[in-house]
């Protein structure tokens, strides 16, 4: 062994050792994740071959769903604690600027995503020469968009917070079978048939046809599984708002959701090097699941490249380009800090399991402000969905195409402000996009049941799409940090002049008497806070 090393120092220099460890401290993590996602695509493709049953990829997929669960377990302590700690340390009017800036940064990029596909999808026209399939499902009506409206309000604001961790509201349409009267049942209808024997002479047929039935439909409230992040979000930014105004009152609650956030941070660091092994499998179990490629690429080919031609143009043109135009840094520098996270977002599909891993990139390699980060990260995975409001916009017109109908611009206009809302209210879990398409395709008349055309693909653009509203977020937190440096800078001067003047913890202080002669002295001795991070 001793050999082996002396002949290793001597063939390889200083500087190629020190470059080559120093790379595997910086992106070690990422080259594996990188390979982990080839090796699973590698791996899935050569398993299919094999025909394996549904027990088998349940078992083979298990790791996969390993990681998929340890994400999700961190986002509930990971935003409520970030949130609260965060707005709680931020001034008034500083949280009140970023907070209008941040949402309006994100409804406006997220309109400009929904127009850059609707421009995709009417040039390249993916949907000409396709052609329905023979049988669809019958579906009865779907939920409207105002419906779909009050749902979202209705989860801003949720009943019960211990619900709103595992589910959320949903409104659901529920058929009653109305009875008709038996008058109007019985229609009776005379038809003369010629007779074959005679052709001069008929024969009269009674036909007794009874009308369809009655069906209405009743709303009623319902729930469906999936957490309530928009909830969850609200909540948490309002106490933390709150607890910066109480001041030492709100104290100790904001050192727990401090400790609770560095914690959770620690746990992500411990856990990411589980996520190679974990890739693996888990785009391998989804390749398995796959159908048949070739057919696929054959029916949905050109749609698959207008939507990765419209996530291409946002993502990598249009979003770097507001990052240079609002800060004058180049985007590609902050974005290659970023490429951990992209790769867990292609791998997961999940920009809420995601969000853990983005907020360590950008605060260990992009260098953004910690309060603010823990305040746009958190909103940007609950409403800022670029990729998804553009892919319902062209699957919306793709669907048009298909149907040979033609949208005019008022139906376009339509399509783009739908989407736009639509992805707001998407969750942040796979394949959420499909659930609010339904809203897209009923506001200009168009059947949901077509959906059914891009189900087979949705699960390979859901990954691309997620990319891009993972890169939005980021984008949008290192905008911001540009934007309200000077309010954070002004509140951490303030902050620390009241600091040094004031004791650690105000009116709490032990005492201890000095006896000097015949005098007692008495002298203060300042307490720690053990609890502050």
């Amino acid at each position: 062994m001793e050999t082996w090393k002396k002949l290793f120092k001597r063939v390889v220099s200083v500087k190629v050792r020190e470059y080559v460890k120093d790379y595997c401290k910086r992106n070690g993590l990422l080259t594996l994740s990188v390979f982990a996602v080839i090796t699973g695509c590698v791996l899935g493709f050569a398993l299919r071959t094999f025909n394996l049953s549904t027990q088998a990829k349940i078992y083979f997929s298990f790791p996969g769903e390993l990681l998929m669960r340890m994400l999700k377990m961190l986002i509930l302590p990971l935003i409520t604690s970030s949130l609260m700690s965060g707005l709680s340390a931020m001034d008034t009017k500083a949280s009140g600027r970023l907070g209008v800036l941040t949402i309006t940064y994100y409804l406006w990029t997220t309109f400009i995503a929904v127009i850059v596909g609707i421009v995709l999808v009417l040039i390249i026209h993916p949907g000409t020469g396709q052609e329905k399939d023979s049988h669809h499902g019958s579906t009865g009506p779907v939920m409207t968009s105002a419906d779909a409206l009050l749902d979202l309000i209705r989860n801003m604001i949720p009943s019960n917070l211990i619900e709103a961790t595992f589910q959320q509201y949903r409104t659901d349409l529920v058929p009653s079978v109305q009875s008709s009267n038996e008058k109007e049942s019985q229609a009776n209808f005379v038809y003369v048939m010629p007779d074959y024997h005679n052709p001069r002479l008929g024969h009269p047929v009674f036909l007794e046809i009874t009308p369809a039935p009655d069906i209405k439909y009743k709303i009623v409230p319902s729930t469906s599984k999936g957490m309530n992040v928009l909830g969850i979000v609200i909540f948490s930014a309002t106490m933390g708002l709150l607890l910066g105004k109480m001041g030492e009152r709100g104290l100790p609650l904001v050192n727990v959701c401090q400790c609770i956030n560095e914690c959770v941070m620690k746990i992500i660091n411990a856990a990411m090097w589980y996520f190679p092994f974990g890739i693996v499998f888990l785009v391998a179990g989804k390749i398995l699941d796959m159908h048949d490629p070739a057919h696929l690429g054959e029916k949905l080919g050109m749609y698959f490249i207008t939507v990765l031609a419209g996530l291409f143009v946002h993502g990598l043109i249009l979003l770097p380009l507001f990052y240079y135009f609002f800060t004058r840094k180049n985007p590609f520098a902050y974005i290659r800090g970023l490429l951990q996270a992209l790769v867990i977002a292609l791998a997961t599909s999940s920009s809420s399991a995601t969000l853990p891993i983005t907020m360590k990139c950008l605060l260990e390699n992009c260098g953004v402000d910690r309060q603010i980060a823990r305040f746009v990260l958190p909103v940007g995975a609950t409403i800022n969905m670029d990729g998804t409001a553009l892919y319902e916009a062209v699957a919306a017109i793709f669907i048009a195409q298909v149907n040979e109908y033609d949208l005019d611009f008022g139906q376009l206009v339509t399509i783009s402000i739908t989407a736009t809302a639509a992805s707001i209210g998407a969750a942040g879990i796979p394949q959420a996009g499909l659930v609010t398409m339904v809203i897209v395709l009923t506001s200009v008349g168009l059947p949901p049941a077509d959906i059914s055309l891009i189900v087979a693909i949705d699960w390979v653009l859901d990954r691309f799409r997620t990319m891009i509203n993972v890169l939005g977020d980021a984008l949008a937190a290192g905008i911001m940090a540009h934007l309200c440096k000077k309010d954070f800078d002004k509140a951490a001067a303030a902050a620390s002049v009241a600091m040094s003047d004031a004791p650690l913890i105000a009116h709490r202080c032990d005492y201890v008497f000095e006896v000097d002669g015949d005098n007692v002295l008495e002298r203060p001795v300042p307490c720690y806070n053990l609890c502050q991070v």
